[in-house]
């Protein structure tokens, strides 16, 4: 037996892909093989193989238990329409192009229709304080059911109207809210273009003020949040990108790793009197240059030391006070007792010598 998984009639347009799944059960375990017969009444089936369509056709297959197969392509124009047909034999003797098999082969067949893709207009207009993206068919198109907005995975705004106008508004500047937005048009297939605020890289540092200790590591963070991303990053050393050379990764102690919109300046064993200043990344890219500062204060490695030795000061003084006034009040107090006992003793002779007489 053999059957196609995937829908068996699929709607595409010019520059998508479709994507047929195809699986065959039998003992022995089925060969799979692809044809195709386009649209056209003269047309005949052709067999189809990885590669072909100046290699817009993707094949694959795995013979496991039982045959499955996937047919892919891609960049779909309108001679892709037609109807494409897996086929399944488990006769090995005669799976050949030039024999016909002893056992017939067994068939199944998915249509794909490849629509023109109708050509939309996209714009962003500026005004005080507001941006408004839009979208628009240059030509009339049937079922349009709705439309939708997009910024990612986040849907923006939803309609049902059936124009083939549409248009989105972001309070805010440019800055404040570049990247891609998609415009969606819901027919079938599904229809959408994208809607680029591109900006110069709007570059932040991940810590205005780094600290470090001498001996080790620095470590100097710098992101751009904005699109496109950035093409390229250089680092300075005190903010002059003018009349000094950028710093080169591997050169001395430094090390630089950038990734997107990502770089990161690592300075290997800090030193109080080289290190110590102001650093500068920029970025650019097809829209212009951005930068950000960031100041380095390396720290000697006996400062954490310092509020330590004070308490230890501070504790010090503070018993060598008691110390000193426990020492003086002692005499004093030993005097004080001596004079109380002498009072009481006299006071007592002077009692009796009263009651004798």
């Amino acid at each position: 037996a053999g059957f196609i998984k995937s829908p068996l009639s699929q709607k595409r347009l010019t520059q998508d892909s479709v994507e047929l799944y195809c699986e065959a059960i039998g003992n022995p375990i089925p060969e799979i093989q692809w044809w195709f017969e386009g649209s056209e009444p003269n047309e005949t089936y052709a067999q189809l193989w990885d590669g072909a369509r100046q290699d817009r056709v993707k094949i694959n297959a795995t013979y496991n238990l039982h045959s499955t197969s996937t047919i892919y392509i891609a960049n779909l124009t309108s001679d892709d329409s037609g109807m494409y047909e897996c086929r399944a034999s488990n006769d090995r003797g005669g799976n050949h192009l030039s024999k016909s098999p002893k056992v017939k082969w067994i068939r199944s067949q998915a249509n794909v229709f490849v629509i023109e893709r109708p050509d939309i207009r996209t714009q962003v207009n500026g005004v005080p304080g507001k941006l408004i993206l839009s979208c628009n068919m240059t030509e009339p198109y049937p079922g349009i059911a709705g439309h939708e907005w997009m910024h990612g995975d986040k849907t923006l705004q939803t309609d049902e109207e059936s124009s083939v106008f549409t248009s989105y508004t972001i309070e805010g500047k440019m800055e404040e809210h570049s990247g891609i937005y998609e415009c969606v048009y819901r027919t079938s297939p599904m229809m959408k273009a994208q809607v680029n605020i591109s900006v110069a890289p709007q570059v932040i540092a991940y810590k205005k003020s780094e600290h470090g200790n001498e001996g080790d590591t620095g470590v100097l963070t710098c992101k751009n949040p904005s699109f496109p991303p950035v093409s390229s990053w250089l680092w300075y050393k005190n903010g002059l990108e003018v009349s000094a050379a950028p710093i080169i990764n591997g050169s001395g102690r430094y090390i630089i790793k950038s990734s997107g919109n990502k770089t990161e300046l690592r300075i290997l064993k800090l030193n109080i009197e080289e290190d110590t200043g102001d650093y500068r990344c920029n970025a650019s890219n097809s829209h212009g240059f951005g930068g950000a500062t960031v100041n380095l204060r390396v720290r000697s490695r006996l400062a954490a030391l310092w509020p330590f030795l004070g308490i230890v000061a501070e504790v010090l003084i503070l018993v060598t006070i008691i110390f000193i006034y426990e020492k003086r009040r002692k005499p004093d107090e030993v005097l004080d007792g001596k004079r109380k006992s002498n009072a009481t003793n006299h006071k007592d002779k002077n009692v009796r010598q009263r009651n004798a007489n």
